[in-house]
């Protein structure tokens, strides 16, 4: 009797059903619409909910290094290699996502200027009104860039006024693709998937690529401070399988 109660006990619990896991997912502004369209997929797929957070790669960083509760963490190759050397993202765990596009946007219906050449872009830069961009102080990868290529065309200073910083507010990475939207800048700049899909501009096309930034390569990784790890590994599987594939690229982001 007493086998057949135990026999009865296992098998009950067998069946039961597992509790769905809340995934903490922490990432830089450029996937957060490839993020936002994988996400109903993979839930429905997995049984899992996905929680998304996003900020720029600089204060995923800060916020992953301090051990805040993320299970899944998408930022820069710089930062994500740096957070393993630290001890704060498990080595085994960081996967490729694909590489972003610097890209120049206008308002819609506005005129396309010409940005097929390093001197062309550079005539762009000095004859726009006002220029939108990621803060470099924000911690914003393509922000920092920017600042230095700015420099590396000689046109720094004559573009000082012209420059509109753009924030993130409520903990939110900056939206410059909004900003243009919204006329406080002529043109902006940054990588193409983080302005697809806003409504009220256009995107003109990819800065010439010797001004690309090379630092604009997104992997995903795991913090040891998850307390997720199964699922969240089922889901960096997820973003790095066949399914997520056809969408990333459709992001504007592209392989390594």
């Amino acid at each position: 009797m007493r086998l057949i109660i135990f026999a009865l006990v296992i098998a009950a619990s067998s069946f039961a059903p597992v509790q769905a896991a809340d995934i903490k997912v922490l990432s830089a502004g450029a996937l957060r619409s490839l993020l936002q369209e994988l996400k109903p997929g993979f839930e429905k797929n997995s049984g899992n909910r996905l929680v998304l957070d996003f900020a720029t790669a600089g204060r995923v960083e800060e916020r992953v290094a301090s051990g805040d509760a993320v299970d899944v963490a998408l930022l820069t190759e710089p930062r994500i290699k740096k957070l393993e050397s630290d001890g704060t993202i498990t080595k085994d765990s960081i996967a490729l996502i694909g590489r972003a596009k610097i890209g120049l946007a206008v308002k819609k219906g506005a005129p396309r200027p010409d940005i097929g050449s390093v001197e062309a872009f550079r005539r762009t830069l000095l004859a726009a009104n006002s220029i939108g961009y990621t803060d470099p102080a924000s911690g914003g990868t393509t922000g920092i860039h920017l600042a230095k290529i700015f420099e590396q065309l000689g046109i720094a200073g004559e573009l000082k006024s012209k420059l509109r910083p753009i924030t993130g507010s409520a903990g939110e990475p900056p939206s410059v693709g909004g900003a243009i939207a919204l006329g406080i800048a002529e043109i902006g700049l940054q990588p193409i998937s983080e302005m697809q899909g806003i409504p009220g501009i256009d995107i003109v096309g990819p800065i010439p690529a010797e001004l690309q930034s090379p630092d604009l390569i997104y992997f995903a990784g795991i913090p040891t401070a998850s307390t997720q790890p199964a699922p969240a590994r089922a889901f960096v599987e997820f973003l790095t399988g066949f399914e997520a594939a056809p969408v990333i690229k459709s992001k504007g982001l592209e392989p390594r």
